[in-house]
């Protein structure tokens, strides 16, 4: 439906006159003349059929409805310019909430790399395991692990019991990596308490444990034919972060995502001691509202990100 509205170009003329009460100094904030101002109200009182200035000798005053218009003006014009505003620095502004492990240990120093090679876009970013709801939570992407409901997945894969998202609908998701668990520990570990040359090897050394992925230890063992392998001990940690440093402090062996430590800086300091990894039930995901897919910097942070 065709849309009945005065020209904008008068109402800011208007807008201008009301709020100074003179044509000349809304003539000076506008950068056009007096008479310019005068000829936009003019068209204006036209388009309504009322007066709205009282014009005297020396000034001007608005009439009743000229001082009710102004209200309504300002209005739409402060709501008009708060959107454009809202939506120009949107546009130079990501926010991403990423999982904790993955920004511990070494995306968060990649992303240093992101806002050197991109400094026009402005990055907020937050650490979450929860899942995400882009309006409740104000992010435009997020970093998540976990399954696509849409997806079947074989079922002796290692089961990833995190919900990603509150409501699917609206939201696209991208691939960035498939999820892989391997045993890692120090090389100083090893040194202390002997080489790993097999699984049942394990049952010598502390076994650690992440609560948040309580399946990934007995997957692997029994991928790997060693279910009946304990460990001397147990160390419980709350996030896989913690159990990737345990291992790396000498503490014991942690079965982590590769992807977690074949990218850290101090790679070297840990130990892979089996070729063999196991590959979860779901993968690791960018998400995004559908309707922001066209975003520049989403796009761009997106193909960043999958070059990783």
């Amino acid at each position: 439906m065709k849309r009945v509205i005065p020209p904008l170009l008068s109402l800011r003329a208007f807008e201008a006159a009301a709020r100074h009460l003179s044509f000349s100094k809304a003539g000076d904030e506008l950068n056009v003349t007096q008479g310019a101002i005068s000829r936009q109200i003019k068209i204006l009182e036209g388009y309504l059929n009322t007066s709205l200035f009282n014009r005297l000798t020396r000034n001007v005053e608005l009439t009743p409805f000229g001082q009710a218009y102004l209200a309504a003006v300002t209005t739409a014009l402060d709501t008009l310019e708060e959107a454009t505003s809202s939506l120009v620095n949107r546009t130079h502004s990501l926010s991403i909430s990423i999982l904790p492990s993955m920004g511990s240990l070494w995306l968060m120093q990649r992303l240093s790399d992101f806002n050197r090679a991109y400094p026009e876009v402005r990055l907020h970013v937050s650490s979450s395991l929860d899942p995400v709801d882009f309006r409740r939570d104000h992010v435009d992407l997020a970093i998540r692990v976990g399954k696509l409901p849409w997806q079947d997945y074989p079922c002796d894969h290692s089961d990833i019991g995190f919900q990603m998202v509150e409501s699917w609908a609206g939201v696209a998701a991208t691939h960035l990596w498939d999820d892989y668990l391997t045993p890692v520990c120090s090389r100083a570990l090893l040194e202390r308490v002997g080489p790993i040359r097999s699984p049942l090897d394990l049952d010598r050394f502390c076994l650690i444990h992440n609560e948040a992925r309580a399946d990934a230890w007995p997957s692997w063992l029994a991928a790997n034919g060693a279910a009946r392998v304990q460990g001397t001990s147990t160390l419980v940690v709350g996030h896989s972060f913690l159990g990737v440093n345990a291992a790396r402090n000498g503490l014991g062996v942690a079965c982590v995502p590769t992807i977690e430590v074949d990218k850290v800086e101090w790679r070297d300091e840990l130990v892979r001691p089996f070729a063999s990894e196991l590959k979860s039930a779901g993968a690791y995901y960018l998400l995004y509202p559908k309707d922001r897919a066209s975003f520049p910097e989403v796009k761009l942070f997106r193909d960043w990100l999958k070059s990783l």
